[in-house]
């Protein structure tokens, strides 16, 4: 285990001076701007982006540091290889699925618990500790466009992962946590794993978003992080329909033509869009030949 008791050491690992490090750490606030981001239900979620040199120190943060700590297997996003098709393939064919979701996850995350769950006493001396914290932390929550926060996340759930999967195998349920939603399935008493997360998420001044709670039998459409997967792993068939309608008109009337009929302004910003739709299809159906000539005909489109 690397153990950061001098500041030379960390300089070094991160490729930054004490200098620059303790400089934007006294600073923190003007390396931060608000960016507002549409959510489906109509609210805009609120994000603090760090500024370059802040997003480059916290980069190094994550790569050197924090990519040290295991990861529970029961997470399945912010880990390499993780995916929503990962997610949602331990899912397929279920008799039941419950969804559970963490209330303001980053927003309720204190700064004592990244300092001593994720920066701990052991490792780190006390200065450096509260250094890092302090690069890593915001306005009283875990920010959540700093790349430091989807590790540092994972680390503070670490343990409840593993109460919560050990009791899920003993009772033969499939449990994984992608970021703040927990899914549950197979046959069992919802009321009995909802008591029990959340006992386990009050040990972290966590509570449950009881609005979002969902119990689907397998006699309606079961979808996990935006994949259907009551027989196998598929993608919701108004998912598909709307990307093929838009493929007809930009072959009826051109990129140009579709968008100008459509009011969309910004062309790279609407075929980044589009590309990213449907190659989730195809990471979801890879051998989809439909969605796969959509591929190529915009990778070819001048």
């Amino acid at each position: 285990m690397i153990v950061y008791h001098e500041l030379a050491s960390l300089q070094k690992d991160l490729g930054f001076s004490a200098k620059t490090l303790y400089g934007i750490s006294n600073n923190i606030a003007k390396h931060y701007h608000t960016v507002l981001v549409p959510k489906k239900d109509g609210t805009k979620r609120k994000l603090s982006v760090p500024d370059v040199m802040l997003k480059r120190v916290q980069r190094a943060i994550a790569d050197n540091i924090l990519s040290q700590y295991p990861v529970s297997r029961y997470a399945t996003a912010y880990k390499p290889g993780a995916s929503v098709q990962k997610n949602a393939g331990k899912h397929v064919g279920k008799q039941k699925i419950l969804k559970l979701d963490v209330k303001g996850f980053f927003d309720n995350i204190l700064y004592s618990q990244v300092k001593d769950i994720v920066f701990y006493e052991k490792k780190f001396s006390e200065p450096i500790r509260i250094l890092l914290s302090m690069l890593c932390y915001f306005n009283d929550s875990l920010p959540q466009g700093a790349p430091t926060s989807p590790a540092i996340a994972n680390i503070i759930m670490y343990q409840f992962d593993q109460n919560v999967g050990s009791f899920c195998k003993q009772n033969n349920v499939t449990y994984t946590r992608y970021c703040d939603d927990m899914i549950f399935s197979g046959d069992f008493d919802e009321r009995q794993i909802v008591s029990f997360v959340t006992s386990e998420l009050k040990k972290l001044g966590l509570f449950l978003k009881d609005k979002k709670t969902a119990v689907i039998p397998n006699s309606k459409r079961q979808i996990v992080t935006g994949i259907v997967v009551n027989q196998k792993a598929n993608v919701a068939r108004q998912y598909k329909s709307k990307i093929r309608q838009e493929m007809f008109f930009i072959k009826k009337f051109g990129i140009d033509g579709h968008l100008q009929k459509t009011g969309i302004n910004n062309r790279q910003k609407y075929l980044n869009s589009l590309k990213g739709r449907i190659a989730f299809v195809l990471q979801t159906l890879p051998g989809d030949k439909e969605f796969l000539k959509y591929k190529n005909y915009l990778a070819n489109l001048k």
